[in-house]
């Protein structure tokens, strides 16, 4: 299943369907950091159970490696300014493998319960 390229449509989409569906990694997180969704693909991709990872705060333990101004700078400024994010970037994993080259689409909206991470390798 492909996402549209509206972050709104996009981040509804992912609000409303079975991210387990989807082929990419998601990482859903709240206002706070806190991961409240984590895929299927992203779990088997990352070797993090769900449960290790839900409830654990995206930046400080699950993904410290995106704790920069690249990922988790983005998402502090567009919650400040009340802005989208809607960001690709080409991006490096370093965090309990081997670097691992990935490319990252950076979804928020003001509005929205969730921003989220989604991983494509």
């Amino acid at each position: 299943m492909n996402l549209p390229t509206h972050a709104e449509d996009a981040v509804r989409l992912l609000e409303t369907t079975d991210v387990d569906r989807l082929d990419v990694g998601v990482i859903g997180f709240d206002q706070h950091g806190l991961v409240r969704v984590y895929n299927r693909t992203e779990s088997v991709a990352a070797g993090l159970a769900p449960e290790r990872v839900l409830g654990q705060h995206v930046f400080d333990t699950v993904a410290p490696c995106m704790n920069n101004f690249l990922v988790a700078q983005r998402f502090a400024d567009a919650a400040e300014r009340q802005e989208v994010l809607d960001a690709q970037i080409d991006y490096v994993l370093t965090l309990r493998m081997r670097p691992t080259p990935v490319r990252l689409r950076l979804l928020a909206l003001p509005q929205a319960a969730h921003r989220y991470i989604l991983v494509s390798r």
